[in-house]
C-alpha cells in the first residue's frame, strides 16, 4: 500500500527528484513491513489438526472401560482409556491412534 501511494505521488504530485525519493521510501516501508510480517508468522503455531488436540481436556459421554466416547471441542470421538473413566468425568488426551483418542483421567 505504501509503495502504491508513493508511485501515485511520484507521478501526479511531486516534482522530479522528490518523486524518486518517495518511491525509494515506499520500497523501504514495504520491505520493513514484509520482514516484520514474516517474523510474526514464524512465531505463531497452528492451532488446528490432530497435534493441537494432544494435551487438551475432554468430557466422557459414553463409559470408557477401556473403549468409549468423549466430547472435545463439540465433537464426539472414540476413545480408549486403560484406567477407565465414567460418564461426566474429565479426561486428558495423551495421543491419537488413527481415529481413536488415547486418554487418561485428568488430575485437575
Amino acid at each position: 500500500m505504501a509503495l502504491l501511494l508513493a508511485v501515485l505521488l511520484a507521478f501526479f504530485v511531486l516534482p522530479w527528484p522528490w518523486g524518486l525519493l518517495a518511491i525509494a521510501g515506499g520500497i523501504a516501508v514495504e520491505t520493513v513491513e514484509l520482514t516484520w510480517g514474516l517474523r510474526l508468522a514464524r512465531r505463531w503455531k497452528p492451532g488446528t489438526g490432530a497435534e493441537a488436540m494432544i494435551g487438551t481436556d475432554a468430557r466422557v459421554v459414553a463409559r470408557c472401560r477401556p473403549v468409549g466416547q468423549v466430547r472435545v471441542h463439540g465433537e464426539l470421538w472414540q476413545a480408549r482409556c486403560e484406567e477407565g473413566a465414567d460418564v461426566g468425568e474429565t479426561v486428558r488426551i495423551e495421543a491419537i491412534d488413527g481415529l481413536m483418542l488415547v486418554v487418561r483421567p485428568s488430575t485437575a
